[in-house]
């Protein structure tokens, strides 16, 4: 599904602009629920992850892009052998910079390194990165103006998991105070 809004990727994930431009709020921000299926081919495990996608401006023209929630995954206690499970709390930030066209960003990591293209178009919505010794696959999907999904898959001497998240939009009146809340 390809984004046809001059602004393109980047308002989509913001979602719909401040009624009053002008007003001295904070700027508008996307909030996206993420729930996130992982596999680990290698070991036959399978986890999740719940949480909250924060996509905010950064002043030039690109996007923060910050994920917290909660990750469930199993473990697997040495010399025992005992299977147990984590969970625990999870982070994680990105950069988005516009690209060459208005329906495509380029994703870093928060040092500035190049990561991969972010992009819904037919002929862009896939990208790979190389991570020494494996390589990471994504493919995005847009499913509606307020429902995306991203597939890893990721190959390797060292890792063999397949991640697949799907993100809906969540309402403006959800957002805490801090910007990361959810209802009350």
């Amino acid at each position: 599904m390809n984004l046809q809004h001059p602004s393109g990727l980047r308002d989509y994930l913001l979602g719909a602009p401040q009624a009053d431009p002008s007003s001295s709020g904070p700027p508008r921000a996307g909030r996206w629920s993420v729930e996130r299926t992982m596999l680990d081919r290698a070991a036959g495990t399978r986890g999740t992850f719940t949480g909250v996608v924060i996509f905010s401006p950064d002043g030039d023209g690109g996007l923060r892009f910050h994920e917290e929630g909660t990750v469930v995954w199993p473990t697997v206690n040495w010399p025992a052998g005992d299977n147990d499970t984590f969970t625990g709390p999870a982070t994680r930030d990105y950069l988005l910079r516009p690209a060459d066209t208005p329906d495509a960003m380029d994703m870093l990591f928060p040092d500035g390194r190049p990561f991969h293209r972010m992009s819904f178009s037919p002929e862009a919505s896939q990208d790979r990165h190389w991570c020494d010794p494996d390589t990471y696959r994504v493919t995005y999907v847009r499913r509606g103006d307020n429902e995306f999904s991203y597939v890893w898959d990721v190959t390797g001497p060292r890792k063999d998991l397949l991640l697949e998240s799907v993100l809906c939009r969540l309402p403006a009146a959800t957002a805490q105070p801090d910007g990361l809340g959810s209802n009350p």
